[in-house]
């Protein structure tokens, strides 16, 4: 139940207020997120994968890294829980 509330309500956030997700983005012309998959995204299959605790935290963990200072690229939810990147260079 935990889980598909916390699901919803990120689902709700990224209809109506994501830059990536809502009705009004355009992200066929540019994305907002540095990551891919999006903060959000990534949330919603951290919470899956590993619950709704682990799964917040990791979430949040990557909001954070979400900035200027940090690379860009594929950051997929790790297999192992962590609060570390898991940052992939598709070109490696």
């Amino acid at each position: 139940m935990a889980k598909f509330l916390v699901k919803t309500f990120i689902r709700i956030y990224q209809k109506l207020f994501s830059f990536d997700h809502s009705f009004w983005a355009r992200p066929e012309k540019f994305r907002v997120c540095i990551y891919y998959p999006s903060c959000s995204d990534f949330t919603i299959q951290a919470v899956e994968r590993f619950g709704v605790i682990r799964g917040l935290a990791m979430g949040t963990s990557r909001i954070l890294r979400c900035n200027g200072f940090n690379k860009s690229g594929y950051d997929p939810v790790p297999d192992k829980f962590t609060l570390k990147a898991n940052r992939q260079d598709p070109f490696a």
